[in-house]
């Protein structure tokens, strides 16, 4: 779940630097937003990127719908630890609704 709070972080920042010249940085400079609605812009995206991670999240634990599917996913790390089964959902709210 970290990785993924993480790598929400990671692309805002790509986004919002010039110098990385992604296609949404490029999106978003083209909007020739002020500091205030950037701003605005950046925690819009902040929320709906960490919507869509812990969506996603949940769904590969059973708890959410990924599409039009619900079912739980068994997922396994490098050490053959179950990384599924109910672990995911607690987690994944901490970092992404408990405001973490």
């Amino acid at each position: 779940m970290k990785g993924f709070y993480v790598e929400r972080k990671k692309l805002l920042e790509y986004y919002f630097n010039p110098k990385m010249k992604t296609e949404a940085g490029t999106r978003i400079s083209g909007l020739n937003l002020n500091k205030q609605d950037l701003e605005k812009l950046k925690q819009l995206l902040h929320t709906c990127i960490g919507d869509a991670f812990y969506t996603i999240l949940l769904g590969l634990d059973g708890a959410a719908t990924i599409g039009d599917t619900q079912q739980q996913y068994q997922i396994f790390d490098e050490n053959n630890n179950e990384l599924t089964g109910g672990e995911i959902e607690g987690c994944a709210w901490e970092y992404f609704q408990n405001r973490k």
